[in-house]
């Protein structure tokens, strides 16, 4: 889509190329911004000049910079870049897949954009939060604070981001990365927006942990001690607030899908076969 308001457009470089005067914003894979009408905008900052680096592997974890295409972060998992013990990454394609977007999108589209939107649906923000994720992000005033990725959506398309602040990377632990972790979602339409997305993961120290996306308007993380049982883990699910009605679907029916979502995770991170 033509943005009939943008007039100038220029190269972010430095942190300092990041301060925004009025009526301009950061521009990265821009499927959303240039996907909708933009009327606010008059001037864009490619933030894809900055030469942040789209993964970095260390022992602490995997760092993903915000300019990272979705396709580099498939990649990653599926050519054996990865490390053994990683197990999780075998999930980064299920998740690039619950976005049922084009390989011209998933080759456009960033992971820092798809979490800075903060839709309930977004892809990114469920892999993420089911793994531990935090943000990296770069205030105005040129310092930097980190948050837990589950508290960037505020809900379905808000973000807590500040205004001028800019997601840097995304940092996801070793110790997450080396769970056994399932995604789960389920649409209305075979081709379909997520309505509800349920990750799950057990960590080596026996604790469960499952979250529920895009059914409600910002991410419900439930931490377990222990593996719950098929009760425990339901009642928690039923009772998660944040469930939402839009076209996508109504609240009640995403809370009843969680439900059934949350119990495949389950009985499969204990081993078990469903029916």
């Amino acid at each position: 889509m033509d943005l009939s308001t943008v007039t100038s457009f220029r190269r972010a470089r430095g942190r300092g190329d990041l301060a925004l005067a009025p009526g301009e914003t950061v521009l990265a894979g821009g499927t959303w911004l240039f996907g909708e009408p933009q009327p606010e905008v008059t001037g864009l900052v490619d933030l894809t000049a900055m030469g942040w680096p789209d993964l970095e592997v260390s022992p602490a974890g995997l760092r993903i910079g915000a300019t990272c295409s979705i396709a580099r972060l498939v990649r990653f998992a599926r050519d054996g870049e990865a490390p053994a013990e990683w197990a999780a990454t075998r999930m980064f394609p299920v998740a690039a897949d619950a976005l049922l977007a084009s390989f011209k999108i998933w080759n456009t589209a960033t992971v820092g954009g798809n979490i800075a939107r903060a839709f309930a649906a977004a892809a990114m923000v469920s892999l993420a939060t089911g793994l531990d994720g935090t943000a990296e992000v770069w205030t105005p005033d040129g310092g930097e604070r980190t948050l837990p990725v589950a508290e960037i959506p505020a809900r379905d398309g808000v973000s807590t981001l500040r205004l001028g602040e800019v997601i840097r990377a995304i940092d996801l632990p070793a110790r997450t990365l080396r769970s056994r972790f399932t995604l789960h979602r389920i649409a209305l339409a075979e081709l379909g927006r997520s309505a509800a997305v349920v990750t799950g993961r057990a960590d080596e120290d026996g604790a469960a942990v499952f979250v529920v996306t895009a059914a409600t308007e910002r991410p419900v993380v439930l931490w377990f001690p222990a593996a719950p049982s098929a009760t425990e883990l339901a009642e928690a699910v039923r009772s998660a607030p944040g469930y939402f009605s839009d076209p996508l679907g109504a609240a009640d029916w995403r809370r009843a899908v969680s439900v059934v979502l949350a119990e495949r995770a389950r009985a499969e991170l204990a081993g078990e076969t469903r029916a």
